[in-house]
C-alpha cells in the first residue's frame, strides 16, 4: 500500500495486479509505504477502514481517496495459479505444482477452497464499507496507461515502472465447463471488472 500525503491518495495493494512494480518505483515518491507484514501490505477497504482510516483522520486528513487496480478474473486467478507453481513451495499445501488450471478453478469454487486455492475475491477486497469509506479510482490491470495518466496527474512526472513478480509463463487453457463454474461463482468479481472504463485513449 502507498500513501500519498500531500496528494491526498491511497493505492491498495490489490495482490496479483501488479503494484509491487509501483511501490519499486514510486515508494520513495510516497509518504508512507506498508511493505509488511502481508495482512498490512494487502490491507483490503475493511482492514483499511478499521486500522489506518482512523490514524490518519486523527492526523487531519480526512479526504484521502482510494484507488484500486482490478484484474480480468481469469487472468487473475492464471496468476495465482502460476505463483504457486514456484518451487519455493514444492510439497507444501499452497503449492500448485502437478494441478491442472482447471483442477485449480474448481478448487478455487469451493465454499471452503484448500490452501492452494485460496485466494480470496477482488470483489470483496474493494468492497464499500456502511461508513462510506470505498475506493474512489477503480483501474483495470490492462489499462495500465490510464493508470499511469491518472498517478502522473496527481503525482507529476512518473519514472519507469519495472516487471516485478511475474510469474512463469504456463497454458491456462479453460474447458467450457469449468468457464461457466467460475463465472458463476465469481459474479461479483465479473461484475466489477466490467464496470471499470478503459481510460486510455
Amino acid at each position: 500500500m502507498l500513501v500519498f500525503w500531500n496528494e491526498r491518495l491511497v493505492l491498495l495493494s490489490v495482490p496479483k495486479t501488479g503494484t509491487h512494480a509501483y511501490t519499486l518505483a514510486l515508494g520513495a515518491r510516497a509518504s508512507m509505504v506498508v511493505s509488511d507484514p502481508p495482512e498490512l501490505k494487502h490491507a483490503p477497504v475493511y482492514r483499511y477502514n478499521r486500522f489506518f482510516r482512523p490514524m490518519f483522520e486523527k492526523m487531519g486528513a480526512a479526504d484521502l481517496e482510494l484507488a484500486a487496480v482490478i484484474r480480468e478474473p481469469f487472468s487473475w486467478l492464471g496468476s495465482w495459479y502460476r505463483y504457486r507453481q514456484r518451487p519455493a513451495l514444492d510439497g507444501r499445501p499452497a503449492s500448485t505444482k502437478g494441478l491442472t488450471f482447471d483442477a485449480f478453478l474448481q478448487a478455487s469454487c469451493k465454499s471452503d477452497p484448500p490452501a492452494f486455492a485460496n485466494v480470496g475475491s477482488q470483489a470483496k477486497f474493494v468492497e464499500a464499507r456502511p461508513n462510506g469509506t470505498a475506493v474512489t479510482h477503480f483501474f483495470r490491470y490492462e489499462d495500465q496507461s490510464g493508470l499511469q495518466a491518472f498517478l502522473q496527474s496527481r503525482l507529476g512526472a512518473l519514472p519507469e515502472i519495472p516487471n516485478a513478480n511475474v510469474s512463469p509463463r504456463l497454458s491456462l487453457s479453460v474447458s467450457p465447463e469449468v468457464e461457466i463454474m467460475v463465472r458463476r461463482h465469481r459474479a461479483g468479481d465479473f461484475a466489477l471488472w466490467d464496470s471499470i472504463p478503459v481510460r486510455a485513449s
